[in-house]
């Protein structure tokens, strides 16, 4: 059975813990209509990406 050598110090411990924050998501603005989205993405306002219509949002709308 595995057990710990010697006791981890408060600073090593909160060190290791310090990493856990959470990142904001990528957003940029969409180059047909000027709104803001998020990276990699369709737009949802005009369904564009990379300059390309994916979704025709006629009848996204009406799904």
């Amino acid at each position: 059975m595995a057990v710990p050598k010697g006791k981890i110090s408060k600073a090593r411990k909160h060190s290791r813990r310090a990493n856990w924050k959470l990142a904001l998501p990528g957003i940029g603005v969409c180059p047909q209509c000027h709104q803001m989205k998020l990276a990699h993405r369709v737009c949802k306002n005009c369904g564009y990406y990379k300059g390309v219509q994916v979704v025709r949002m006629d009848e996204a709308k009406n799904a």
